[in-house]
C-alpha cells in the first residue's frame, strides 16, 4: 500500500496559508509541526506569501503575526477567477464538516 503522505493535492504554501488563516497567532514552529515541514521552510513560504501580497506581517512585541489578505486571486491564471478567501473558506467548511478536520486531530482549530 502506498504511503498516504507521499503527496497532497494542496501545496505547502496552501497548508501554511490555511494554518495562518485558522490561527494568526501561531508561531512558525507550530505551523511547521501542523504542516509537517521544517521551520525554515515555513519561514521561506511566509516570506514568499508576504512578498506576493497574500499575507501581511504584523509585529506583536518581539514576535511576528500574520494576517491573510483574502481578496488576492489564486495562482496560476487558470485558478485566478477565485480568491484566496474563497479557497480558505472552502477548506474551513471542510475542516468542520462531516469528513473531519483537514489537518487531523492536532490541526488548526481557531481563527482570530
Amino acid at each position: 500500500m502506498p504511503d498516504e503522505r507521499s503527496w497532497t493535492f494542496l501545496t505547502n504554501h496552501a497548508h501554511v496559508l490555511f494554518a495562518v488563516y485558522c490561527d494568526q497567532d501561531l508561531r512558525q514552529r507550530q505551523i511547521a509541526e501542523q504542516v509537517g515541514i521544517t521551520e525554515g521552510a515555513v519561514q521561506r513560504i511566509l516570506s514568499e506569501l508576504e512578498n506576493d501580497g497574500y499575507v501581511e506581517r504584523v509585529k506583536v512585541g518581539r514576535c511576528n503575526s500574520y494576517r491573510v489578505v483574502p481578496d488576492q486571486p489564486l495562482r496560476p491564471q487558470l485558478e485566478s477567477c477565485q480568491t484566496v478567501g474563497w479557497l480558505l473558506a472552502s477548506l474551513e467548511a471542510q475542516n468542520t464538516g462531516p469528513l473531519g478536520p483537514v489537518f487531523g486531530a492536532g490541526g488548526p482549530s481557531s481563527r482570530g
